[in-house]
């Protein structure tokens, strides 16, 4: 799974309204993206409380998808006791390991998660009856011995998706992760001060593991900002902090994890403390690697990948926005600086991922370093073709074609649109393909 094998990363889909910025209406933004374990289907989640789902296309020789099912998963709510509306955006989805026919996942607005349930279902109508035998209208029937039993013929399939479970009442503040654990029985939903312990077939009751929430709200130095569980054991979970720190706990040790098993956090350097910088140090989203040895944590201006038997510092820490150093005051006057960008692995742990402005995304070789920067750009429909390799680095070589200057250079540009934003993303877990979320059209890239 080499990404550089063919050239590099090329345009391969692209799904939603391919119109202009100006047009696109708030609840068609794509707030979520995922994929499943097989990496056949894919799920977005947006703003107006829907979900769609995307199907490998078999047909095809590459890894192409097509339009599965959609359906609305949360509607808008109003809360009379707080006076508080609750938007019916969908925060996170995530897929649950499938056991039968049917699909399952997880979705999640502010207040209320849904497993769903996506299944094929016969539809069936009546093919004869007393008054018909399919074909003509008969007369009624003279006697009871000439009554016959109706009968069902199947006429149609349909994609049906149905919440089994409706878990809600459990937060007081908003969700902004569920994580589904690797024993398929239990998931955590976590919000800014508690992580709460579900299990799937119970709706009406769940554990708190993690409570930081002060006695005194006065008092409160931190949020919690994303929460995750490790991917093969299923006693362990990790959650980020807006305090820079990565806190690992194992719930084997006692039924409310406040108390952490580890503690993943880098010094400061105080010389280069600033007014940003407690807001520009907040983990937006954290990530196991797929054997669960490592951690990749994305903050606002860099990506940082932690051993999980060294806590002292990152074994890796990836530049992702050093030009915008000089903006900061900018971007905290259009709340930019806010933004929560996602990360990602790939499915082989040997490249990560997240997002930039101006639609850029950056994919980094963990050994090297290397990058390629991509744009998930409208133009990419006409050129069929985007992106290219990085002057300078001749191990991608040249079959895209280098744009003069490279995108990277681009990248350092005054000109960066900030309302272009690539915060969602998601690779397949078992080859070079990635899903981009590009405000309301989902963006397929791969890679040979």
């Amino acid at each position: 799974m080499d990404p550089d094998a063919s050239g590099g990363w090329r345009f391969a889909q692209c799904f939603g309204d391919k119109g202009d910025v100006e047009d696109i209406t708030e609840a068609d933004i794509i707030s979520t993206v995922e994929f499943d374990s097989t990496g056949n289907y894919l799920a977005t989640g947006d703003k107006g409380g829907r979900v769609v789902l995307f199907e490998r296309n078999d047909m095809k020789k590459g890894c192409e998808y097509k339009f599965y099912t959609e359906f609305q998963s949360h509607e808008p709510e109003f809360d009379y006791l707080k006076s508080l509306e609750i938007e019916e955006k969908i925060n996170k989805i995530r897929w649950c390991r499938r056991q039968n026919a049917a699909h399952f996942l997880l979705s999640t607005n502010d207040k209320t998660i849904k497993l769903w349930k996506v299944f094929q279902k016969p539809v069936q109508v009546v093919s004869e009856s007393n008054l018909s035998d399919g074909t003509r209208a008969l007369s009624p029937p003279s006697s009871r011995a000439h009554l016959r039993l109706p009968r069902m013929q199947q006429q149609d399939v349909i994609t049906a998706a149905v919440p089994r479970k409706v878990y809600s009442n459990a937060h007081a503040y908003h969700i902004h992760s569920i994580a589904v654990n690797s024993d398929q029985e239990t998931f955590i939903s976590a919000d800014d001060l508690r992580i709460n312990l579900w299990n799937l077939n119970i709706s009406d009751q769940s554990f708190n593991i993690v409570d930081i929430k002060p006695a005194n709200m006065e008092e409160l130095t931190e949020v919690i900002t994303a929460a995750e569980f490790h991917p093969t054991q299923c006693n362990l979970f990790m959650y980020s902090s807006s305090k820079s720190n990565i806190k690992l706990a194992d719930m084997r040790d006692s039924a409310l994890c406040d108390r952490h098993a580890k503690l993943f956090e880098e010094e400061e350097d105080p010389t280069n403390r600033s007014f940003f910088s407690e807001i520009i140090s907040s983990i937006s989203d954290v990530k196991f690697s797929h054997d669960g040895r490592y951690i990749l944590s994305r903050d606002y201006l860099s990506l940082k990948i932690w051993d999980i038997n060294m806590e002292s510092r990152p074994v890796k820490t990836i530049p992702i926005h050093d030009h915008l150093r000089g903006k900061l005051c900018d971007l905290y006057e259009n709340d930019c600086i806010f933004d929560k960008f996602e990360c990602t692995w790939s499915g082989d742990d040997k490249n990560v991922l997240t997002g930039s402005y101006h639609n850029y995304l950056r994919i980094f070789d963990v050994e090297t370093a290397n990058d390629i920067v991509l744009q998930a750009d409208k133009s990419a429909f006409k050129a069929k073709k985007i992106g290219g390799p990085l002057p300078g680095n001749a191990k991608f070589g040249g079959k895209n074609g280098v744009r003069p200057g490279g995108l990277k250079d681009q990248m350092q540009l005054e000109t960066l649109d900030f309302n272009k934003k690539i915060l969602h993303a998601s690779w397949h877990p078992r080859e070079n393909t990635i899903a981009i979320a590009a405000t309301n059209n989902l963006f397929l890239y791969s890679a040979a």
